[in-house]
């Protein structure tokens, strides 16, 4: 007979694209436009994704601060069919920074279903994200709304690590007092969030929005899959994307 299955105490997000919507390309049009970059809005929201799709995975040794400004450069490259200087990219970013600090970001329209279920079986909460600081987490989460449904909160920025370094999902498992096996962590990006904690010892499931569901073990399209994930992790019944620690 198998031994029991563990049961998943903690469930942990990711934040911008799994729980925020961080992008207003039109706002960023904007922004370009003001700095002399003629981009169209359809251009910019190209970029943007093949320039995240070909960064999903890696692991960088810069500084944070660089590392973004270093990707906003190479979406804008992108967009405007030409070079754009790195003292361009900050000023784009520097403005970028400080509309999402000043307005609240929304919340996609599965979040809220997804924490209530998850709490109401008594699941513990939790964020690991690659973000400026724990602060900005904690006011994100505020001014939309959700923030009292977290327990804790690990952010790349006050830890001086970031995913997919698997050490910063050992750090948040470690501070709910958890084994790997008994957490589930949610994101948005197939390495950089499923295979890195995946490779931390944790289940991992890749919310893939745009997908169809037909693809990796480990693919869900909706935060509504999660509670069926978890509770085909326990054994008590299947659901797509159920796959524990797959990863792709």
């Amino acid at each position: 007979m198998p031994p029991p299955r563990s049961r998943i105490q903690a469930v942990l997000f990711d934040l911008g694209g799994t729980l925020v919507d961080e992008r207003d390309f039109a706002e960023w049009v904007d922004i370009a436009r003001e700095l002399f970059l003629d981009v169209q809005p359809d251009e910019l929201a190209h970029a943007h994704t093949e320039v995240e799709h070909a960064d999903d995975g890696a692991d960088f040794a810069a500084d944070p601060h660089d590392v973004v400004v270093e990707f906003w450069r190479r979406v804008l490259s992108r967009a405007a069919g030409r070079e754009v200087e790195t003292a361009t990219a900050e000023r784009f970013w520097e403005r970028v920074r400080a509309s999402q600090t000043e307005r609240s970001l929304p919340v996609f329209s599965d979040v809220r279903r997804c924490l209530d279920a998850l709490r109401a079986e008594h699941r513990r909460l939790g964020i690991v994200s690659n973000s400026s600081s724990e602060a900005s987490v904690r006011r994100i989460l505020d001014r939309a709304g959700i923030l009292d449904a977290f327990e804790r909160i690990v952010s790349s920025g006050t830890e001086g690590i970031a995913k997919p370094n698997p050490e910063i999902f050992r750090r948040a498992v470690q501070r709910f007092g958890l084994r790997p096996e008994e957490t589930l962590y949610v994101g948005n990006l197939p390495r950089t969030d499923a295979a890195a904690a995946s490779s931390a010892g944790l289940h991992a499931a890749w919310l893939n929005r745009d997908g169809t569901g037909l693809g990796a073990p480990n693919e869900i399209t909706s935060l509504l899959e999660v509670p069926l994930v978890v509770r085909a992790l326990e054994g008590a019944g299947p659901a797509r994307g159920a796959g524990p620690r797959s990863s792709r």
